[in-house]
């Protein structure tokens, strides 16, 4: 048996117990394609046929590589059309177009290629090695009447052409798939933006995502991975007929696509055969200054900036709101700084900007035959030119100039190019002084080299023999700091110490007309820190504000905990301080304002539970999971957070997971994987026992606190949820005892779609692995993402750790009557002596 028949039967007999499998080199008027039947690329690189995605019976025509075990899908015809059954044909009707029937009796067509040649059409469609379906009359010329490269779905191939063919009006650009599931035209499109200078544009919802930017004569401004030892060599064309893109593979042996996937995300890939699987090295966006205006009109992102906003303004300009700035949102820009005197003509100049991706080139004007020395002049002679560039970096010609507000620019490491920016005649002298100063050092150095080598002999022995005790003794006096009680650490002035000097002081006065005076109707909880408040700043940004109470015994400690860790820590899955307010015995810090609340808002309310189907659990869980690897591994500090529960993870308004609290957390050293506490923190039921019995914590103490989350998430119930079928038990033995009678299915959340039940079961497994009795058990976070990621099997979870409870004295179940021991779920721990 071939190849091709192998995959006709497998991929099909799911659906028909008895079917006929042909190979066919072309389709014509007498010979269509059934479902089932496959037609082959010569010779055999690609295949089109029928295809359903997973989890999905609807049927779509589709083009896939042939010889590749993974399914991979490159092109769907009737994306927006699905059949609903296996009787479907693909034909040439009496029009000689291309179309697909829903059954053989051929009623309306449910997709078709729009093609109408006369009746002795004699049409003919084939598909090509390059993955290309064509429809073509079989004449002597075959005369070229359709072809799928002009109608691509979400796959680029090699030698496929994108763009504007500007004499028929084609415009040939990427949309993604809507789901895994659903080929259907997405939410986003990648594609030419012709106006102006042309530049490909990410977009989503219609709205610009992310910005490709515009050709070099080298690549795009805006991939710095693009050099001339390449593996790809790509033909940009922008001239009176079109505007077009397509590239070719110097190794003609590799398996290459471009993907725009259903997240918005812009990839290239590359077959491994000894793998046996796609590997991505390179996809877009990845960096926050990837995101499309994120500092406004006329402000420039440096990624390098990761202590720092990445956001500043270019020079001879100032944000036009200070105080959305301290706040790290740079979407309203800069605007020019009031120079007095400023006139057009009075002694303006351009400052060079090395590394830069140029701002939007959407509004310029291009002279490709104009030199740069010549675009200088000319830009200087139009008052309106705020800025000029070169548009080819190989021919050294071509010039692009900018006119009104500059957007979108960033700065790049080791890539990027030359932009010169327009600057008032005081800015241009303060540039230029400040470089005159740095060239002389230069010289300096190159004239005294012998002297420097001694001083750097010194210097080195300062490190050696002072500044390297001092550092080491600092680092244990920080250390020291967080195992204080709060009586160390009281007042004004060590507080203020605390904070790094790039997080934002907000005066009292400030914070209090945000919230209204802290208004009882802008409260949004409390606990035993204090109360958390709504705030809405001038201008219309909106804030929460932890008021610290002022009888808390954690207050201080917690307060200067969050400011020495959360300021330094850059995550989407974790909560983004903004700034903090010490004022007499008032201390306050301000988050981002994250408008559904906490977690245990919804899974554990029956109506809004509702709201969170599978798909959003998996991708809170998958999202919480992605925040603890960080701050156990990725982070520059190695951080247990120590009360992660379902309170502490807020959501965003698209329902994406945000870590918070860490008022409790612990820095860990460089090789320190376990200590011990007379302090024990945290909240009972997400405890683990050798943290809540002994008081010793580690990273393992966290993924036991995440086990637990992971089954409120799954089952809707509180850990410390009561079973009449089991009064002794807690969730966690609840699921334990289900687990191990087959029987685990039971506790899902009955929201929860059945179709899910196999990926649920999966993922309770992974929780009961996150929760065994010891430590040394359980698996690490990388270990649980993995898991959660690959169909990889699962080991059998053993004991797990979980607190009995005696019984209830009540018939109502209220175990605040209790003597017994019991675990309360909505009860931070803040300090117990550990036994």
């Amino acid at each position: 048996m071939n190849f091709s028949e192998t995959l006709c039967i497998s991929s099909f007999l799911f659906l028909l117990p008895f079917s006929s499998c042909l190979s066919l080199n072309t389709i014509t008027s007498n010979q269509p394609l059934n479902d089932g039947d496959l037609l082959i690329s010569t010779p055999d690189k690609f295949a089109l046929g029928f295809f359903s995605p997973a989890n999905s019976r609807n049927r779509y025509v589709g083009i896939w590589y042939h010889k590749i075990h993974e399914q991979t899908i490159v092109w769907v015809a009737n994306r927006d059309s699905p059949l609903n059954d296996t009787s479907g044909v693909l034909a040439i009707d009496s029009h000689g177009g291309l179309v697909i029937y829903g059954n053989k009796s051929r009623g309306s067509p449910h997709w078709s290629a729009n093609v109408s040649v006369p009746a002795e059409n004699n049409c003919m469609a084939k598909l090509l090695d390059v993955g290309n379906l064509v429809l073509f009359r079989n004449n002597s010329a075959q005369t070229l009447l359709w072809q799928s490269f002009d109608h691509p779905t979400n796959t680029m191939l090699p030698f496929m052409k994108l763009g504007l063919n500007r004499v028929t009006g084609l415009d040939r650009f990427l949309t993604s798939w809507k789901s895994a599931e659903d080929p259907g035209t997405g939410n986003n499109s990648f594609g030419f933006d012709p106006t102006g200078y042309p530049q490909w544009f990410l977009n989503q919802g219609g709205a610009p995502r992310w910005r490709l930017g515009s050709w070099t004569g080298r690549g795009w401004s805006g991939v710095p991975q693009m050099t001339p030892n390449f593996i790809f060599n790509f033909s940009f064309v922008n001239n009176q007929d079109e505007l077009s893109i397509t590239y070719g593979i110097r190794n003609e042996s590799i398996l290459s696509r471009m993907v725009l996937d259903e997240s918005g995300t812009v990839y290239r890939s590359t077959w491994q055969e000894q793998n046996g699987r796609w590997l991505k090295f390179w996809s877009a966006p990845t960096e926050t200054c990837d995101t499309y205006k994120l500092c406004g009109p006329n402000g420039i992102c440096d990624p390098t900036n990761t202590d720092r906003f990445e956001c500043t303004c270019l020079p001879g300009f100032d944000p036009k709101s200070p105080q959305d700035w301290y706040l790290r949102d740079g979407s309203g820009g800069c605007v020019k700084k009031q120079v007095l005197g400023r006139t057009c003509g009075n002694g303006e100049g351009f400052l060079k900007l090395e590394h830069v991706k140029v701002p939007d080139t959407s509004k310029t004007f291009v002279n490709m035959s104009r030199s740069l020395v010549s675009c200088e002049k000319e830009c200087l002679k139009n008052c309106n030119c705020t800025a000029y560039a070169s548009a080819d970096l190989i021919g050294g010609i071509g010039c692009i100039t900018w006119h009104g507000d500059l957007v979108d620019a960033r700065t790049y490491p080791n890539a990027g190019q030359d932009f010169y920016l327009r600057v008032d005649s005081i800015t241009l002298a303060q540039y230029s002084k400040s470089k005159s100063k740095n060239s002389s050092s230069i010289s300096n150095i190159g004239k005294v080299g012998i002297a420097l080598g001694s001083v750097a002999l010194l210097f080195l022995i300062f490190l050696v023999v002072y500044w390297w005790p001092k550092k080491k003794e600092k680092e244990e006096q920080s250390k020291y700091l967080f195992d204080q009680s709060p009586s160390h650490i009281s007042g004004k002035n060590d507080l203020v110490d605390a904070t790094n000097s790039e997080l934002p002081l907000f005066d009292i006065k400030t914070i209090a007309a945000a919230t209204d005076n802290f208004s009882i109707d802008n409260k949004l909880g409390e606990g035993g820190f204090g109360s958390v408040y709504k705030g809405v700043f001038d201008g219309g940004k909106q804030i929460a504000v932890k008021r610290l109470s002022k009888h808390s015994g954690q207050g201080s400690e917690e307060f200067k905990n969050e400011v020495l860790l959360i300021a330094k820590l850059q995550h989407r899955n974790l909560v983004r301080i903004l700034g903090c307010c010490v004022q007499g015995d008032e201390k306050m810090l301000i988050y981002e304002y994250l408008p559904n609340k906490s977690l245990d808002f919804f899974i554990f309310d029956e109506e809004k539970k509702t709201l969170l189907d599978w798909k959003k659990r998996f991708h809170i869980i998958c999202g919480i999971a992605r925040g603890m690897l960080y701050l156990h591994q990725d982070s520059r500090l190695s951080i247990i957070h120590r009360d992660l529960k379902s309170g502490n993870v807020l959501l965003d308004a698209d329902l994406n997971p945000k870590i918070a609290d860490f008022g409790m957390a612990r820095i860990f050293g460089g090789g320190e994987i376990e200590t011990n506490t007379n302090r024990v923190v945290g909240t009972y039921g997400y405890m683990s026992p050798e943290y809540a019995m002994h008081g010793r914590f580690s990273i393992k103490s966290d993924v036991y606190s995440f086990g637990v989350l992971m089954l409120e998430i799954i089952t809707g119930k509180k850990n410390t949820s009561y079973y009449h079928e089991n009064p002794e038990s807690n969730l966690i033995g609840h699921v334990w005892d289900l687990w191990k009678e087959g029987r685990a299915l039971e506790i899902i959340d009955s929201t929860i779609d059945e179709s899910f039940g196999g990926l649920a079961l999966r993922c309770i497994t992974i929780g009961l692995l996150c929760v065994q009795e010891y430590a040394v058990d359980r698996p690490t976070m990388s270990e649980v993402i993995f898991m959660l990621g690959n169909e990889t099997t699962l080991a059998d979870p053993k004991q797990p750790a979980f607190v009995f409870k005696k019984g209830y004295a009540n018939s109502n179940g209220d175990p605040s009557t209790t003597g017994g021991i019991i675990s309360v779920n909505d009860i931070t721990c803040t300090v117990i002596e550990a036994r």
